[in-house]
């Protein structure tokens, strides 16, 4: 199916060295060759090999716009697979809107966010998994998560996919095929050959499941909160883990009226560290505000880090703390260790373990600087069991690939429980039918167009 040519800026709108203004589709050779001159002033790109890059100019009509590089690439030798400019300019924002204009003048038009990705997508260049990949690598907030999409772009996913599905396809044609023809084919003791590649199937497809939490907390990070009374030292943890003086830290009681939000990095592991007021009951009208925040951004987090100030006996405003964090991940920690403590660590432990369960406190000094080693090693026990996945293994980061997957362990179970039931051998394929659709989901053989378009459409605009 012939298509229209897009154009777009490939590279950031900001002034920068370099900009790339990317142009796409069938008539996009010709339709740079129209601005496009060599420095001999010929206009001959129609004539350059693929894959190659050629020094020239730009030109409007007759008036010189800028000096550049041409990038030619060919169909199917290119990120689209279709026949692919790029003009290399300089990267000032105005030069490049100017020569976007020149390419839309001549026949192009703007291409919508993530238009060129879909096209690669659509020419069978790349899967859906694979497409989804390119903006988890532009996305990447660590280096654990940049390592993860770079796989899942170079087909880790689709290829473990393909695997799952080749298996489940060959049982199903060989199910229809002896029941279609059973003069031929036996199916003498196929439940039992069958039920054992279930078993693999359903036990490699939980430990991706597994694994997934893993690979949410990897790409998106862990969204953290620290709570505690006012001057517990919430601030003073926040500014030690950033690094710099993120907040504002006094010995005035209520200092932190609103949210403080700050990345951090433990280890590779991506916090969202939120900094919120201290919770206690207030006349004041705004730091009641901060307070109301607080116990909001606490129900929503993936990690509540609770600091209590060791150096005064708990009150209301500890009880209330911990009656909001039960049955949540929460790292307790008994600051001010470097003054006189009035409250019993043992004794602490009890009360909370009563509401808590097994909490991890950790005895620290923002003062002092002590503990914050063991803070980053309970992080890593709670969210990875002490350690990260290694660099091979298969993580997957999207939750509509997490629910593919989940479908299909729901199908693979129910064929299961069929062998054990002794069901007639169609209700096998019916099942193995919804696992191999479900599964086509992840690599976008079984989604629809409203489906592409939604997913295409949270793209960066040249991408």
């Amino acid at each position: 199916m012939k298509r229209d040519t897009i154009a777009a800026i490939a590279t950031a709108m900001s002034n920068s060295g370099i900009g790339i203004i990317r142009v796409s589709g069938e008539d996009s050779i010709d339709i740079v060759d129209c601005i496009y001159r060599d420095r001999n002033n010929h206009r001959v790109l129609k004539e350059y090999k693929k894959n190659t890059i050629h020094y020239g100019f730009i030109y409007d009509g007759e008036e010189l716009t800028d000096e550049v590089m041409v990038s030619v690439m060919k169909k199917p030798h290119s990120f689209t697979a279709e026949d692919t400019v790029e003009i290399n300019c300089h990267g000032g924002v105005l030069v490049m809107k100017r020569i976007l204009e020149l390419v839309i003048k001549n026949g192009a038009r703007l291409a919508e966010p993530g238009e060129f990705t879909k096209r690669a997508f659509l020419n069978g260049r790349i899967d859906l998994s694979e497409a989804e990949a390119v903006m988890d690598v532009i996305s990447s907030k660590n280096d654990m998560a940049l390592k993860n999409s770079v796989r899942q772009l170079k087909g880790s996913v689709h290829k473990k996919i393909v695997e799952y599905r080749k298996m489940i396809l060959h049982e199903i044609a060989f199910i229809e095929s002896a029941l279609d023809d059973p003069e031929h084919i036996s199916l003498d003791n196929y439940p039992k050959d069958l039920s054992l590649k279930i078993d693999f199937l359903i036990k490699d497809i939980e430990k991706l499941l597994r694994l997934s939490e893993n690979g949410k907390i990897i790409k998106e990070g862990i969204k953290t909160v620290i709570v505690g009374k006012p001057n517990a030292g919430k601030s003073s943890l926040l500014n030690i883990l950033a690094g710099e003086d993120r907040a504002i830290v006094t010995d005035i009681a209520g200092t932190t009226r609103d949210i403080i939000e700050e990345d951090i990095l433990i280890d590779n592991i991506h916090l969202h560290m939120v900094d919120t007021a201290g919770i206690r009951f207030t006349e004041d009208v705004i730091e009641k505000i901060g307070v109301d925040k607080a116990k909001k951004y606490l129900k929503e987090a993936d990690l509540i880090v609770y600091v209590v100030d060791s150096s005064v006996p708990l009150d209301e405003s500890d009880f209330e703390i911990i009656d909001m964090i039960q049955e949540r991940k929460c790292i307790v920690l008994f600051n001010k260790s470097d003054l006189n403590s009035e409250i019993s660590l043992e004794d602490f432990k009890i009360q909370l373990k009563d509401i808590q369960g097994d909490a991890v406190i950790i005895r620290t000094s923002t003062r002092e600087n002590t503990g914050i080693d063991d803070f980053e090693d309970a992080v890593k026990k709670l969210f990875f069991t002490g350690s990260i996945s290694s660099d091979n293994e298969i993580m997957i980061t999207s939750l509509r690939h997490k629910e593919a997957l989940e479908e299909s362990l729901e199908s693979l179970t129910h064929v299961k429980s069929s062998l054990e039931d002794n069901m007639p051998e169609d209700f096998y394929s019916i099942d193995l039918m919804d696992a191999y659709a479900s599964l086509g989901k992840i690599t976008g053989e079984e989604v629809g167009e409203d489906l592409i378009n939604e997913i295409f459409s949270k793209f960066c605009m040249g991408k």
